[in-house]
């Protein structure tokens, strides 16, 4: 997919945040979201290419979009989720609901479908999810029945419920997945079909700006052309194809409400005083509720981008990065929505504060995109095949790749993160060994502990380049210091933690805290305090009190 060059990407940053200050204020956020109401008035405006056009994001410029790249739309979606998780959510309905017919349509579909979407402003949705089904897609019940005149298949009756669809009650175009003769396949449908009709909208907990509605279909008739890409059985192979990218999507939605979560918590940290001196000058408030969490949201930005730069640069799949991503991100946006409200005391939950809302807002993206644990078992299977097919050698090569860096930059945590890598890989073996990974519990925790060591080790790559990205709001001094301290912690909770669980699932754990090299990980904590101190000023100077 094609990028947008920087100068281009920060205009449009900077006209999404003027739109959002001058449409979106607060104030309306919040009376929307006591409401439950959705802004279809918002949604249209954002539309509308004289204004942001940010829906031509996803679509070519031969279909008249602006043919965003993966890095552009990560951009997007963290500054969304900043302003606001359920707007993003609508906007993040259409870029995925256009996904089956960039993945799987065939060139006159493109150019019918996405032309009219960029032209006609249309909300589109993704109809996958089903009630028994929910993120595992195997299981349909949606079913597509064929139509045949004179010996020729002209059409499908499209029967089945779908549930928790973004847009569902909103969109003009739905991508729908049903099970086909041939198997699953994606189809195009249009609000107008008879017997196509969506159900109320949810009152959800969070992200209470979007649509969320099931959809019912009966009978629906659609014709053969609306078959996206023209034969039947591809759907899963579609809708597997782009979990790299839009589970990229969903990580960037979690470090938007973290990011905005932390700087909220930091400016207050800075103006509420607390015997005598601001909080923001006591350890006991940063070193517990802030720094830990900027340090992993930076952790997971590293590695969003470097996935991101992949998907841009042609790589294809990418699924368990994708999975690695939304799972880092997201569970570090909650916990960082969740430190907030704490860090605010009373203000912070209070529905004046926006930190409430988007701890509210932010739990849905260890959901939606399959949950957490989803992404666990994705992280384990993906991982463990490369750990047997290199017989044991996948992580440990990458650490002495890390010990490399760490010779010329040792600034950045990589000696850390080789640590954190090599006592994961003496894991994972021990694992095979004792086959330990039959037990469920185990294959969740290894893919909580590879996230985090990969996190480490991609962390202290993007700190030691010679050029940060463009996101990045801390000087090098700051940044190698969260770098530091990502891995110096990964380390330490890789070895432990992996530790207790072969011991919590074997008879013995042999030699395993010795392959584990602990004395060195204990070792390596050295100077986190002082690392701490560092970007707790950096924090207060990054953002400072308005």
């Amino acid at each position: 997919m094609a990028s947008i060059d920087a100068i281009s990407r920060g205009l449009m940053l900077d006209s999404l945040r003027e739109y959002a200050k001058r449409r979106i204020p607060f104030d309306l956020i919040r009376e929307l979201d006591e409401k439950n109401e959705f802004p279809a008035d918002i949604l249209k405006e954002m539309y509308d290419p004289a204004i942001l056009g940010v829906h031509l994001l996803m679509i070519p410029t031969e279909y008249g979009g602006v043919a965003g790249g993966s890095f552009d739309i990560y951009r997007v979606c963290e500054l969304l989720a900043r302003i606001d998780l359920g707007i993003a959510t609508g906007v993040f309905a259409t870029f995925l609901g256009t996904d089956p017919l960039n993945q799987g349509g065939t060139e006159e579909q493109k150019a019918k479908w996405l032309s009219r979407i960029a032209k006609e402003k249309l909300l589109v949705a993704y109809g996958a999810t089903e009630a028994d089904a929910g993120s595992d897609l195997v299981n349909l019940r949606t079913r597509a029945e064929h139509v045949v005149k004179n010996g020729k298949i002209v059409g499908y009756n499209i029967s089945g419920n779908k549930q928790w669809i973004s847009n569902g009650g909103v969109a003009d175009l739905y991508t729908i997945l049903a099970l086909a003769p041939g198997g699953p396949s994606w189809f195009l449908v249009e609000r107008n079909m008879e017997g196509f009709s969506p159900n109320k909208h949810e009152d959800k907990h969070g992200i209470r700006l979007s649509n969320t509605a099931g959809l019912s279909l009966d009978n629906v008739y659609v014709p053969a052309e609306n078959l996206i890409g023209l034969e039947e059985g591809k759907g899963l192979l579609q809708a597997q194809a782009v979990f790299g990218y839009t589970r990229v999507m969903v990580a960037a939605f979690g470090l938007g409400c973290g990011t905005e979560a932390l700087e909220q918590a930091v400016r207050y940290s800075q103006q509420r005083i607390q015997g005598g001196t601001p909080l923001s000058e006591k350890q006991g408030y940063t070193h517990k509720l802030i720094v830990p969490n900027a340090v992993k949201l930076e952790a997971s930005r590293a590695y969003i981008e470097e996935t991101a730069n992949k998907l841009d640069a042609g790589d294809h799949g990418l699924q368990t990065e994708g999975a690695i991503a939304k799972y880092s991100a997201t569970e570090a946006g909650n916990k960082m929505a969740e430190d907030a409200i704490q860090a605010l005391g009373g203000y912070g939950y209070t529905k004046d504060f926006p930190v409430e809302k988007i701890k509210r807002d932010v739990k849905i993206c260890l959901i939606y995109e399959g949950t957490s644990e989803i992404m666990e078992m994705t992280i384990y299977r993906g991982r463990w095949q490369e750990h047997l097919k290199s017989r044991g050698r996948y992580y440990l090569d990458q650490a002495d790749r890390l010990d490399e860096l760490h010779a010329k930059n040792p600034t950045v945590g990589a000696h850390a993160s080789a640590l954190a890598l090599r006592a994961l890989g003496a894991i994972m073996e021990e694992c095979r060994v004792q086959k330990l990974t039959r037990h469920q519990h185990v294959t969740f925790k290894l893919g909580k502990l590879i996230a985090a060591a990969e996190c480490a080790a991609c962390f202290s790559r993007a700190a030691a380049a010679d050029r940060y990205s463009e996101s990045v709001r801390f000087d090098k001094a700051g940044w190698q210091a969260m770098a530091r301290i990502f891995a110096r912690e990964t380390a330490l909770s890789v070895a432990t933690e992996g530790l207790a669980l072969v011991l919590g699932a074997a008879e013995q754990a042999g030699t395993l805290a010795d392959a584990m090299n602990l004395d060195a990980v204990q070792a390596e904590q050295k100077g986190l305090v002082a690392d701490m101190d560092l970007v707790a000023l950096k924090l207060k100077q990054t953002f400072k009190a308005k």
